[in-house]
């Protein structure tokens, strides 16, 4: 071997060892000085407490916490810090113009992706860090795609599970009406009705990536008997079993459409995880629901908006009335009731102010942040990962200014927000550039 091979490999070496130095450097350290902490797991925000960060995962948190000399300090003295909050129930493809003109027929599946990645990101900058996306409203598996679209980095957006197409049948809910029967149309779900096309269609939609399957086990507003307010039922509790089952196979969840009678008693008893909605469920129905430990997603603002809209609408008054009181008889009952908004039934990054709608009709602003934090972690088994600040969990952080424990309508304006370790958007400290410019 001659002198000039031995200094090439040389040189190789030294190469080599120094990007593998570079490599083995540890990742960048973060403090975060808190004015006010609320953890999501004590009952009492901590105050002057340090949420130190390595990576993408919390490391220490407590008001003793020690700030290495080399860690890089986020001053939120004059805020208060909470967990990322999560929305249980949201459309990411689905935009409010959907009343006016069906998006199926209207808008392409690659328009309505555009939409979705701009919903991820205003979902994000509102402070929703984690969401559950419960139906691409007929925009196919394009959930799926934003979601692994984030999870590579490509885009910004909340950690997302999705459903892709939820299952329904054939003149239920999300299956087109009104039109003439020789016209055929794209379907907003997927259109099941025997055993076996509804077990086809769950494997169909875990192949192309949902990460929950969900079913209309109620029709639409329009199905509901305007005298005796029962809802159309859909499913029968034997075909949500074996749909159940199926998913159990899979290691999939459920989630159920259902406003109350026999369609959300078939649910409950076929062993879903979570009722959506639910406005009419009854006392049976939500012993039921909290013997066996099923979550409730309630989704008071699109109802309450759509009130809002159509004020002398005699069925939406009778569903805004009887949602509160279900919420309060829920609340008393010890129901899990999980934070979701039903977010693209209205603008995208207004998710907050479901907040406002579960302390008026009882909750704590303590419970309702819970609710949006630990409990919907829980839901969508993520509680080993966030819900909560603790070590071990990914450093998904929000903060604002003032206590939200004295007015919970401050989560509507929030000023901080950190994924994974990554600011994401910053109106609070001078010099600290979010990575999502605008």
């Amino acid at each position: 071997m001659t002198k000039d091979h031995c200094f090439i490999i040389y040189i190789f070496i030294v190469i080599f060892c120094f990007f593998s130095q570079l490599s083995a450097q540890e990742p960048q350290k973060l403090a975060i000085k808190c004015g006010k902490l609320i953890d999501g797991v004590g009952n009492k925000p901590a105050t002057n407490a340090v949420i130190l960060i390595q990576g993408d995962r919390i490391i220490a948190v407590g008001q003793a916490v020690n700030i290495p000399s080399d860690a890089t300090v986020i001053d939120l003295s004059d805020f208060t810090v909470l967990p990322g909050l999560i929305d249980t129930h949201s459309h990411i493809c689905l935009t409010p113009d959907y009343t006016d003109k069906n998006p199926v027929l209207y808008k392409s599946i690659p328009y309505r992706t555009i939409e979705g990645v701009r919903a991820a990101r205003l979902n994000l900058e509102a402070g929703f860090t984690a969401m559950r996306d419960v139906d691409s409203e007929g925009a196919n598996f394009a959930d799926a795609a934003i979601r692994d679209a984030i999870n590579a980095g490509l885009i910004p957006g909340p950690r997302l599970q999705v459903s892709t197409m939820a299952i329904s049948i054939t003149g239920g809910h999300m299956n087109i009406a009104g039109l003439a029967p020789h016209i055929e149309v794209p379907q907003v779900a997927a259109i099941a009705d025997t055993p076996g096309e509804k077990i086809k269609e769950v494997r169909r939609q875990i192949k192309y990536g949902a990460d929950w399957i969900k079913i209309y086990t109620t029709g639409t507003l329009r199905h509901i008997n305007p005298e005796t307010l029962e809802p159309l039922s859909q499913m029968t509790v034997d075909e949500i079993k074996m749909i159940v089952e199926e998913c159990n196979r899979w290691n999939v969840p459920v989630a159920a459409h259902a406003y109350g009678g026999e369609g959300a008693t078939n649910a409950i008893l076929g062993g879903v995880r979570s009722i959506e909605h639910g406005f009419f469920l009854n006392d049976e129905q939500l012993q039921e629901m909290a013997k066996r430990g099923t979550f409730w997603s309630p989704t008071f603002s699109v109802y309450v908006q759509e009130f809002k809209e159509h004020p002398d609408d005699p069925l939406l008054k009778k569903i805004v009335k009887a949602h509160k009181l279900t919420f309060q008889k829920a609340m008393k009952l010890g129901v899990k009731i999980a934070f979701g908004t039903d977010v693209g039934a209205f603008d995208h990054g207004t998710n907050a102010r479901e907040f406002q709608l579960m302390v008026d009709y009882g909750m704590t602003p303590m419970q309702a942040i819970k609710s949006a934090t630990g409990t919907a972690a829980d839901l969508m088994q993520w509680q080993d990962q966030i819900g909560s600040v603790e070590a071990g969990k990914f450093a998904d952080l929000v903060a604002v200014k003032g206590n939200p424990l004295d007015d919970i309508g401050l989560l509507q304006n929030i000023s901080f927000v950190m994924k994974g370790g990554v600011v994401v958007k910053n109106e609070t400290v001078e010099g600290l550039s979010p990575v999502v410019d605008k």
